[in-house]
């Protein structure tokens, strides 16, 4: 508009301007009303000559003010929108609205969220359903087009997720729907990630939606990120990628150690044309192995983080070796093999004695982490004695074969994961091969998984291990002919690891092969996990039997968050995970050990997205800033006019006199006065509150903002009160209503908190007094209340608005790993005996807290109930219990079961005196006191 960034969504109402002349002509020619006074005899003579004289028309500037009430109205219906952006939704009929939110589309996230409702709300003016489709989330999503407010509270819910988006997966998934539900017109929203996912996809637009299309294709901002790193000898080394290298840039990358302190950092410079740069830290080795967390400063996604565990520590190995050949041929000798394969990712210490005797202890006083000895047959009782010590307390020892530890008996052969047979086997001797035997296979459940297996690699000699039942379980690599080349088992915490072929070349050609340096790199970092694995129990002789929970993941954001419902526990061997929604980025494990896994890989790549790929599709990049709708700001303008209006015709006419509006004035200042909240009353308000909440028990709801939804809660919890009062001895007074903000937690040991897509996110501030409650004894009963609206095949927390807002909100909360209530838990049992939980559905399951990991599933089995259970903290279901127990003051059930059945309301009764008690009385019930009794109930 005339060079201004301004447009109007209805220009045609603009058209009304031409009518302000004729207002102008009307305004004029109407005098103002006459002015009506009481008669007065006694003034008459007073006021023979008028002072002042009734105008016979409107002042100038009372019809300007009315002139421009009349214009600002017209300009407010046009719907003036001040920078638009030039948004369309293109084509007729549904619209197709994708949204990538992956990891690359947490820049400017809530940029992206606006850009998407103001899209729906153009389909929604156009009559227009729109059908709205997360990339990164699972394919079994919602594809039948819904109304624009079923849409902002979708994407109200959504938020980035740490990982790769699954456009292919999404687009099999709609391809079976498409001929009975064709699109009308596609919106995508890309993160301005590229690759072969994202031409996938646009394939599938081109040949099966076959639909007008616009892509959002960048922010103008290049995508950034950080492969793992590179431990040498001086600097860590971590490589920085970026998907744009037309330009010159740079950055910051920052070092965290556990607890969250800065450590270093460290900067990196692009060149002009280069995608990739480094930024080392040249720390001393105590320094980096401190490291947990390096991220690029002011880059918020996952990708622009790394997290560190062992495998990234540089690890100091120190080296015995029984050969002669040491000091005679130095560079034959088994020292020089080993030293050189671990130097890429090692400290090597060199005893400053050649004699066993004399150098381990050494080595173990340098603060080895891996001792390795070569050819080293037998131990005097002392040494051994402390190298036992040093392993049980985590250390590895790491052993290769030779005559000496052939020719040593099995008395003096102790420190070794199997039993060895003296002697061995040669090429050509009386155990012999026709052939040197290659390396055939990897074990899955060991640090060499998923190795290729070299086909170079031969064997002429080797120590044999006597067969038996555990022979199997500890071996991690074997020949063709199914003997041992390396076999493994646990020291304590710590590790035995035997190479039956010796560390140089003269019996096998493996420490020649790249294979050999690969190989002692897993040891190495395999070594330095212990595990805590007593309490983990893993398989014997295998790394295989032990899982590690999550423990501090990552958002899309790249910040650490609370356990995800859906992350899954890692194996610890796990090598080379790719990041999904099972296995997100981030830490497995507990603060002693754990494994780290990353968003981006070694030689990783960020392709930018070609928006070409999409036939005919009108590009153009998301709005730096957004459009503001100027009709609020009129018609507040107007209205202003309009007050100004009446009170000129209220002086004008004698009615608004100075002497009439100081006492007006002075009873509007009484009454804001009056009005305006003070300390000493908000504190008795407080009180009062403490004082309900404390005098008699009662159960309390979250307050959600919604008059609907807590007119259920009250209602429910009203009803379950009754109940608990007719059932049990408790006999609960009227329950309350809970601002989460701002009222005290402390009062309720239990909150029913129905969930809300459409309410505010709680602040920081809030989702911290929460955490506390949780943590000191409260529990929180959430309900979704959408069990039928979930979609098929949905398990866990996703699917429905309801359901990502619970997932966003846990986010924030340190929540531990949660299952559904188990068949032998306390709450089956806290009062009725139950195998499920409903509510006005039945569907869905009620989650608990996870219970302790290392419980023997056979003992479980046996007892009616778990000893150890506790109040969880968190409750989750989908059933909407509250619902179920509505009641009006008459006893009348306010809703019905969904399916319609008595039994099902009973039991939904049931459920919810279950949860009460559970968390007035914990784990009472798991007292063996009450174990006759419950197995006679059970009928066992």
């Amino acid at each position: 508009m005339g060079g201004l960034p301004l447009a109007f969504g209805a220009p045609l109402v603009l058209g009304a301007l031409v009518l302000l002349p004729a207002i102008w002509w009307l305004l004029k020619l109407t005098p103002p009303r006459p002015r009506i006074e009481t008669f007065p005899p006694t003034r008459i003579l007073a006021e023979i000559v008028p002072k002042d004289e009734q105008p016979a028309r409107s002042p100038w500037w009372l019809t300007a003010l009315r002139l421009l009430l009349a214009a600002l109205v017209i300009f407010a219906l046009a719907a003036p929108i001040w920078r638009p952006v030039g948004e369309t939704a293109p084509g007729d009929g549904p619209l197709l609205l994708v949204l990538d939110n992956d990891w690359a589309a947490a820049r400017d996230w809530p940029a992206r969220i606006d850009t998407a409702k103001r899209i729906a709300a153009l389909a929604e003016r156009g009559g227009r359903a729109v059908t709205l489709i997360a990339t990164a989330e699972p394919p079994n999503q919602e594809f039948a087009p819904t109304d624009a407010r079923s849409v902002g509270a979708k994407l109200d819910a959504l938020q980035p997720r740490p990982f790769g988006a699954n456009r292919a997966a999404i687009a099999a998934a709609m391809e079976p729907g498409l001929s009975e539900r064709p699109f009308g017109g596609v919106v995508w929203l890309t993160s301005g990630l590229g690759g072969s996912d994202a031409e996938d996809f646009a394939r599938f637009l081109n040949d099966s939606v076959k639909a007008p299309t616009s892509v959002y294709e960048g922010d103008g901002k290049t995508l950034i990120g950080l492969t793992p790193p590179t431990a040498g000898t001086d600097a860590l080394t971590l490589p920085v990628i970026r998907s744009d290298g037309r330009l010159p840039g740079g950055g910051i990358v920052e070092a965290r150690d556990l607890k969250g302190r800065s450590i270093g950092t460290a900067p990196f410079t692009f060149k002009p044309g280069e995608t990739k740069a480094d930024a080392a830290f040249d720390l001393p080795a105590e320094l980096r192995n401190e490291i947990v967390r390096v991220e690029i400063a002011g880059s918020a996604t996952a990708g622009a983080v790394q997290l560190l565990d062992d495998r990234f520590k540089r690890r100091r190995i120190g080296i015995v070796s029984g050969a002669s050949s040491d000091n005679a041929q130095p560079l034959l000798s088994p020292r020089y093999y080993i030293a050189r394969a671990v130097q890429p990712f090692a400290d090597v210490i060199e005893p400053r004695d050649a004699n066993a005797a004399t150098a381990i202890p050494q080595l173990i006083d340098a603060g080895a982490a891996i001792i390795v000895l070569a050819d080293i047959g037998t131990l005097t009782p002392d040494i051994e004695q402390r190298l036992r010590k040093w392993g049980e307390d985590g250390g590895t020892l790491l052993r290769f074969a030779g005559p000496r530890l052939a020719a040593a008996t099995a008395d003096e052969n102790t420190l070794v994961p199997v039993r060895l047979r003296e002697g061995g086997r040669v090429l050509g001797g009386s155990l012999s091969w026709s052939s040197p035997q290659p390396l055939a296979s990897f074990s899955e459940n060991g640090p060499f998984a998923g190795m290729p297996v070299p086909a170079d690699v031969t064997v002429n000699r080797q120590v044999l291990a006597e067969p038996d039942a555990n022979l199997a379980s500890r071996t991690w690599a074997a020949l063709a002919d199914g003997t041992p080349l390396v076999t493994a088992g646990r020291l304590g915490k710590g590790w035995l690891v035997l190479f039956h072929v010796t560390a140089d070349t003269s019996w096998s050609n493996l420490p020649l092969s790249g294979s050999f340096v690969d190989m002692l790199r897993r040891i190495a970092a395999f070594s330095t996990v212990p595990l805590a694995a007593a309490d983990a129990q893993p398989v014997e002789g295998t790394a295989g039997g032990v899982m590690l929970p999550p423990w501090r993941l990552l958002d899309g954001f790249g910040r650490s968050a609370a356990t995800d419902p859906f992350a899954r526990p890692l194996a610890a061997t796990a090598e080379n995970v790719t990041p999904n929604r099972d296995h997100p980025p981030g830490l497995y494990g507990t603060d002693d050990a754990f494994r780290a896994v990353n968003l981006l890989r070694d030689g990783a790549a960020l392709p930018a997205f070609d928006a070409s790929l999409v036939s005919g599709a009108a590009v153009q990049p998301y709005p730096t800033t957004a459009p503001t709708d100027l009709s609020p700001f009129l018609l507040l303008a107007a209205l202003a006019c309009l007050i100004a209006d009446a009170l000129a015709v209220l002086w004008l006419n004698g009615g608004l006199r100075l002497r009439r509006a100081a006492p007006a004035a002075i009873v509007l200042l009484a009454l804001l006065a009056a009005a305006a909240p003070r300390p000493a009353e908000a504190d008795a308000a407080s009180d009062q509150f403490a004082m309900d909440a404390v005098n008699a028990t009662r159960l309390a709801y979250v307050i959600t903002g919604n008059a609907a939804i807590d007119e259920v809660s009250k209602a429910g919890l009203s009803g379950l009160s009754h109940e608990l009062a007719n059932r049990t001895a408790l006999e609960p007074s009227d329950p309350i209503g809970v601002d989460i903000a701002k009222d005290e937690l402390a009062f309720f040991p239990l909150l029913y908190w129905p969930i809300d897509p459409s309410s505010p996110m709680p602040s920081s501030e809030t989702l911290a007094r929460i955490d506390a409650y949780m943590k000191q004894g409260g529990s929180i009963l959430f309900d979704t209340r959408d069990e039928l609206a979930r979609p098929p095949g949905t398990d866990g927390f996703g699917g429905t608005p309801e359901a990502e807002r619970l997932r966003t909100m846990l986010a924030g909360l340190d929540i531990p790993p949660l299952e559904p209530v188990p068949g032998n838990h306390v709450l089956t049992k806290a009062f009725y005996l139950l195998a499920d939980f409903p509510g006005r559905y039945s569907g869905g399951p009620l989650w608990v807290e996870a219970s302790a990991a290392g419980e023997d599933p056979a003992d479980a089995a046996d007892r009616p109930v778990r000893p150890g259970d506790g109040v969880s903290s968190i409750l989750i279901t989908e059933n909407d219990l509250a619902g179920a127990w509505a009641t009006d003051p008459d006893g009348r059930y306010l809703y019905p079961t969904v399916p319609p059945d008595p039994r099902q309301r009973e039991m939904a009764y049931r459920t919810g005196i279950n949860i009460v008690m559970y968390t007035l009385t914990g784990n009472y019930k798991a007292d063996q006191v009450h174990v006759p009794a419950l197995l006679e109930r059970l009928g066992q």
